[in-house]
């Protein structure tokens, strides 16, 4: 893909945040969780990638995300480490598909932990592909509206028309 010396990108300070430095795994594990604690952060990021299409425009809600995310994962090591850990390691090692139907018992002891410690109660399977209303503070951006010609320009009357060489694709044309 090619671009134009017109197109400003962003420095590398504006890209540069404190990241999440975990495996896929880890990941897995908290991500019922986690996406009900960034829940709205996370909203807003995609609101504002599908409404003005451009990533650039929307470094500060990604950065929310990665913040929320960093605070969400301090809180777990803060207060169920332990389960968080053994249940992880159990997704790890039970399966080469990393399911989670293996670690069922696992899963119980961090949910628990998770609601006692943090208040965040495990959102059933559908939760997150649900449609829901988003409010933001953000400003709905302009409507940029493509304006094309109603038709494509036809043939002057006086052009000549030829008899089709062949016939016509169907008979009731010719």
């Amino acid at each position: 893909m090619a671009i134009t010396a017109d197109v400003n990108l962003p420095t590398i300070e504006e890209l540069t945040v404190d990241e999440v430095k975990l495996s896929g795994i880890p990941l897995r594990a908290a991500a019922f969780h986690l996406g009900k604690f960034c829940e709205w952060p996370n909203d807003e990021f995609m609101l504002c990638r599908n409404e003005l299409d451009d990533p650039r425009k929307c470094l500060s809600e990604g950065k929310a995300v990665t913040a929320c995310t960093l605070d969400f994962f301090r809180k777990v090591k803060n207060h169920c480490r332990k389960e968080f850990e053994n249940y992880y390691h159990c997704i790890d090692r039970s399966s080469a598909e990393y399911e989670f139907r293996h670690c069922r018992k696992t899963q119980t002891f961090f949910d628990k932990c998770m609601l006692d410690e943090l208040n965040i109660e495990r959102p059933d399977l559908g939760y997150h592909s649900r449609p829901k209303i988003h409010n933001t503070d953000r400003p709905k951006p302009a409507e940029q509206i493509q304006v094309f010609s109603n038709t494509t320009p036809d043939l002057p009357e006086d052009y000549p028309r030829y008899p089709t060489k062949y016939g016509a694709r169907f008979y009731f044309y010719t």
